[in-house]
């Protein structure tokens, strides 16, 4: 070998190597640790000089996290899963540097974090804060949102998930007339509807005259998302006066008990939207989440209205227009030539005739969801691929579609998202899947098709390569056993989420089969799973506990278990693999597939483990102890 030569990449100097390992994400630089010492070292070194922190997938405690976040003058963004943290931890993770700061779970801290953020970051632009004092004894005052909005004066983008609703409403508008004028995006989660028009309203100063009104609040702001109790005809109008620059209009409610008319929205409110002719992506659903109430004073009319300043809309999202009929949904369809993004759900009038003649219009739909919308049938969705640039189709609980269907949905080359839970499609008609759209797939969901067998399995898999799969939700499948989760292991399909809940066949052979399946000769037994829900299978035993602890599944954050099987065994995998998320109660895992429609945000995990290993080296063996300890006190209460 030459003189001077590098044998390996540990060889290099120093400076070049934390170079190189700036550009990398952190899960990335984490796997460079566990390899030798040498990047171990430069990667504790250079933690002090990257602008981006992102840790999502995990929640680290206060003692994991001081080593990874050393004084760090560089620091322009950080994403954190808060889960673990309170406010103790408020000076770690406030930096003066930051600019774009996203805190999920920040259920144990208190008001203070708003306040840190307003007095620390003085030039944060993006700022998300998730389920904020949302733990008994936190609370968060109006002082805490007055430092935050006054304190962030180049703020251009807020999210608040959290309720605002517990502020004084006296005390609101005041407040938020401090916020900076940069402010182009707004999203808060829970609101009232009386507090939001309040806040909107042009009010008339002291020594001013009616025609002399003060500017809106927020004049910038071109996204807004609320949730709120009731979507009413007032607050609509508000909106729709007050800010001029709106695009993006996102509302959500679900109201508790069925709303009055004075709390409600009506064609009035409809004709009212969109009055500065910019807007361009338009969401109102009223959710059935207490109450199956719907929005029973719009009707055809009120879309016909709404659509003669909708020309330039690309996206609609109409959630429990109950009384609006085909009428007014091919109104939609024939005014809003831009239109790329549908989405109807209890469209309970909706039906086939609807899409009759699509073919006609210039729509190229990419994004389509129809759920329960009953009347829907094949007819409709052979219809709707004509529009061949498919990406996302939602047919969720749409229960009069059949294996008809299927042949035409097989036609969308270009599709990656397919819901047909609850159809009435059958293995024979899955099967056209097979020699069409499998392969373009990332996300199938055939939850509740009652009809399916194992045999859907091997139609789909049996022979498939380069399968670019990636979410699969066989959940509620009466007549899936072992083998078809058998012939889905022995097909290595690299998965990452599986959902089987509700499948009374499901047992410990199907957790043995996935756990040992090898997607690839370098990841690890069972190692593409992220995400595991066997809520509720029938034949799962103590005896999956033995292969759901590690090694096994080394990359699995979310798993879903009935907690009455054995609570010992539960709590002892929870605390061996104390970065697994273990629900128990029945909770759906993950996030919302519509959230992530177009694949877009679909990432490669498989870095993950190796974060885990660095924070956590040396504790196996302990871990591995305590969960055979667990099993030994399983068998003691069993006996």
């Amino acid at each position: 070998m030459a003189s001077g030569s590098v044998e390996s990449l540990d060889q290099l100097p120093t400076a070049l190597l934390a170079t190189i390992m700036t550009k990398l994400d952190i899960s990335s630089i984490c796997s460079l640790a566990v390899t030798c010492t040498t990047f171990n070292s430069c990667a504790s070194h250079i933690l002090s000089f990257l602008p981006n922190f992102h840790i999502l997938e995990i929640s680290p405690s206060m003692g994991l996290m001081k080593p990874l976040l050393p004084p760090n003058p560089h620091l322009k963004s950080l994403k954190l899963d808060c889960g673990q943290l309170n406010d103790s931890s408020i000076e770690l993770l406030l930096r003066p540097s930051l600019q774009e700061l996203c805190l999920h779970n920040c259920s144990d801290f208190s008001g203070k974090l708003l306040s840190e953020i307003g007095s620390r970051c003085k030039d944060i632009r993006s700022l998300y804060l998730g389920s904020v004092a949302e733990n008994r004894g936190r609370a968060i005052h109006i002082s805490d949102l007055e430092e935050l909005l006054s304190g962030c004066t180049q703020l251009e983008e807020l999210n608040l998930m959290f309720d605002l609703s517990l502020f004084l409403r006296h005390n609101f508008a005041r407040v938020w007339a401090l916020a900076s004028e940069k402010l182009t995006s707004l999203e808060i989660g829970y609101i009232s509807s009386v507090t939001v028009t309040e806040l909107l309203s042009p009010n008339v100063g002291p020594h001013q005259y009616p025609n002399q009104i003060q500017p809106s609040i927020l004049p910038s702001i071109q996204k807004l998302s609320l949730a709120v109790d009731y979507i009413t005809d007032t607050m609509v109008s508000t909106i729709s006066k007050g800010l001029a620059l709106l695009t993006h209009l996102e509302l959500r409610d679900a109201p508790l008990i069925e709303p009055r008319v004075t709390f409600d929205l009506t064609n009035t409110g409809l004709q009212q939207i969109n009055q500065h002719g910019r807007l361009k992506h338009l969401s109102l659903v009223r959710s059935q989440e207490f109450l199956n109430t719907y929005f029973k004073r719009v009707n055809d009319l009120g879309i016909l209205l709404m659509a003669d300043k909708c020309a330039n809309m690309e996206s609609i999202c109409l959630g429990g227009f109950c009384r609006v009929t085909d009428t007014g949904f091919k109104t939609l369809l024939h005014s809003c030539s831009s239109l790329y993004k549908l989405k109807v759900c209890h469209g309970s009038q909706l039906t086939d005739l609807v899409f009759h003649d699509i073919a006609a219009t210039s729509l190229s739909l990419t994004h389509v969801s129809f759920r329960w919308c009953n009347l829907l049938t094949n007819h409709a969705i052979r219809s709707l691929v004509c529009n061949t640039g498919l990406k996302v189709l939602d047919l969720r609980c749409c229960k009069n579609l059949g294996d008809e269907a299927l042949p035409a949905i097989s036609s969308l080359c270009e599709l990656k998202v397919l819901q047909l839970d609850n159809s009435d499609i059958t293995d024979v008609g899955i099967a056209y899947l097979r020699h069409g759209v499998i392969s373009s797939l990332i996300s199938l969901s055939v939850r509740g098709c009652k009809k399916l067998t194992d045999k859907c399995i091997s139609v789909l898999f049996d022979g498939s390569s380069k399968l670019e799969l990636q979410e699969l939700d066989l959940s509620n499948l009466p007549n899936l056993s072992d083998n078809g989760i058998l012939a889905l292991a022995r097909n290595q399909v690299p998965i990452s989420e599986l959902r089987m809940r509700q499948c009374p066949l499901i047992g410990d052979t199907s957790i043995m089969a996935l756990a040992s399946m090898q997607v690839d000769d370098d990841r690890g037994h069972g190692s593409s799973l992220r995400l595991l829900d066997l809520y509720n299978c029938g034949g799962i035993t103590q005896l999956s506990f033995r292969w759901l602890k590690k090694p096994y599944f080394p990359r699995l954050r979310w798993l879903g278990v009935v907690g009455s099987l054995n609570r010992d065994i539960v709590d002892a995998l929870a605390r061996n693999r104390p970065y697994l998320h273990v629900a128990c109660n029945g909770d759906e895992l993950g996030t919302d597939p519509w959230n992530n429609v177009d694949g877009s945000n679909v990432h490669d995990y498989e870095e993950w483990d190796e974060l885990e290993q660095w924070l956590q080296e040396g504790e196996w063996e302990s871990d591995d102890e305590e969960m055979e300890d667990g099993e030994d006190d399983a068998d003691v209460v069993m006996e």
